[in-house]
């Protein structure tokens, strides 16, 4: 997979929506330390979360598993536009049929699990869609037969209190693997300055 961070919100327009309400403009340092402070506590400590809203994130998707999709779409306060299949699915078709032991061609167009069997499974049931499409069966009707292990990709913008929510709980050892490795690359594509406010809710590198 490739996450790309395409926007995100400037940290002092939290500091200065959390100022609002104690009218405590004059003490801002413009975005600085002091400001990140203020931040972290009335967002994080006192759970003020709310304010968190007014940081935003856009990333860029790339090479997921419509299985893990699936998974994301759980996460409602998020917006996903996602590769349709009804207008892409013609790079399929227009490929030639792969053998069960070609994991390199296949990947292109699937996830593979590094289990032989499932990656096997999975290579049939693309060939089974590329034979559909060839047979000139609409996209509409052949996406019924579409493998969870297809790859997609999204655009997705979350904001700062949600994406907390889904590194607390997609971080975790009991999430699918898939999405526990999307976490932890959507984590270390963040700005660095603002890191720091999620490092409370992502599980250490060594407990994955």
């Amino acid at each position: 997979m490739k996450i790309i961070l395409l926007h995100y919100t400037p940290l002092e327009v939290c500091s200065h929506a959390i100022r609002t309400c104690w009218q405590s403009f004059d003490n801002s340092d413009e975005g600085g330390e002091k400001d990140k402070a203020l931040i972290d506590r009335v967002g994080n400590k006192y759970k003020h979360a709310s304010t968190l809203e007014h940081l935003v994130y856009t990333f860029y998707i790339k090479g997921i598993s419509r299985a893990l999709l699936q998974e994301l779409a759980r996460h409602r306060m998020a917006s996903l536009s996602v590769k349709s299949t009804r207008y892409t699915l013609k790079e399929l078709k227009e490929s030639t049929p792969f053998s069960e032991d070609d994991f390199e061609g296949a990947s292109r167009f699937i996830v593979l699990t590094k289990k032989e069997a499932v990656d096997r499974a999975s290579i049939k049931a693309l060939n089974n869609l590329q034979e559909l499409l060839k047979q000139g069966i609409s996209n509409d009707y052949a996406k019924f037969a579409l493998p969870e292990c297809y790859k997609t990709e999204l655009t997705w913008t979350i904001n700062a209190r949600s994406l907390q929510n889904f590194l607390s709980l997609r971080s975790n050892k009991s999430a699918l693997w898939e999405i526990r490795e999307l976490a932890y690359t959507i984590y270390d594509n963040l700005p660095k300055e603002h890191r720091y406010l999620f490092e409370g809710v992502i599980y250490k590198e060594e407990d994955k």
